[in-house]
């Protein structure tokens, strides 16, 4: 039989076991506000609710962003529209919206080594978790060594599912390596499932008629190109290289004051 006297708690301890832990941590200090502030029990639960709101959306986010796994990136209000020669600034603001999400297309980000795409990749992976999308951040060599790691067919299974269900899922650096056909194969097991479902972003360094050196030896690269190409968004990137041009301008800052050094050591010399 039940108790006639169960344990009492707080309201608060109630509170975080249904959940509501902004609500529990900030009960004393609205309820404070309210009767400062004459508030009706209708008004206090709306900012209750309000406040237990905000704090889940925030939590969500942060969760997607520790998921996503994109690491530190520089933010694109400190990217340099004037640096790349070659960069259609409109493509990446459409990109940037996030209709290709919406309707399940790919985005393909094509440049030579060192130009940003990576940068902005993050970026816009960055956008898709702050507008509530999953998002999810890996290079296609970390990739297929993962798929191509698995022991066993559940195993693998289980791993193209967990790269099957985010809504973008950014594969960064393809062309730079080059696989062997079941490298090729997995990939194209990954990219059929979600084809037309959910959204691709991938960075190369190769135009795609040059992806076939990627994959060589294997039969289902057309195929594979032809999936990946049939609903994109493609941004190309010409120009030279952000990180020659920072290592360029950090070489200078380091040799000026050895130059002035050097200038100042000789001065007595030549009095």
């Amino acid at each position: 039989m039940p108790s006639d006297n169960p344990p009492t708690t707080t309201l608060a301890t109630d509170l975080r076991r249904l959940g509501l832990l902004r609500t529990a941590d900030d009960l004393n200090d609205r309820i404070a506000e309210a009767t400062r502030k004459r508030w009706s029990p209708t008004v206090l639960l709306e900012h209750l609710v309000a406040d237990e709101l905000e704090d889940r959306q925030r939590r969500s986010v942060e969760r997607r962003l520790t998921r996503a796994r994109l690491g530190r990136f520089k933010p694109l209000a400190d990217w340099d529209w004037d640096w790349p020669t070659a960069l259609d600034r409109s493509v990446l603001e459409r990109i940037l919206t996030l209709d290709f999400l919406t309707r399940g297309e790919n985005v393909i980000l094509v440049g030579a080594q060192g130009l940003g795409k990576t940068m902005l990749a993050k970026n816009i992976a960055h956008q898709a978790i702050l507008a509530g999308h999953s998002a999810l951040f890996t290079t296609a060599a970390d990739l297929l060594l993962d798929l191509n790691g698995q022991e066993t067919a559940r195993a693998l299974e289980r791993r193209l599912r967990h790269y099957t269900r985010p809504a973008l899922l950014v594969i960064d650096e393809l062309g730079y390596l080059a696989y062997d056909a079941r490298a090729a194969d997995l990939l194209f097991q990954l990219v059929s499932r979600r084809y037309e479902h959910r959204s691709l972003l991938i960075t190369t360094n190769l135009p795609f008629k040059h992806w076939d050196t990627v994959f060589p030896n294997a039969s289902c690269a057309v195929a594979l190109i032809d999936r990946l190409t049939h609903h994109v968004e493609i941004l190309v990137v010409e120009g030279q290289s952000f990180r020659r041009r920072e290592a360029e301008l950090t070489q200078q800052q380091r040799s000026r004051p050895s130059r002035r050094r050097t200038s100042t050591n000789r001065s007595p010399a030549r009095r």
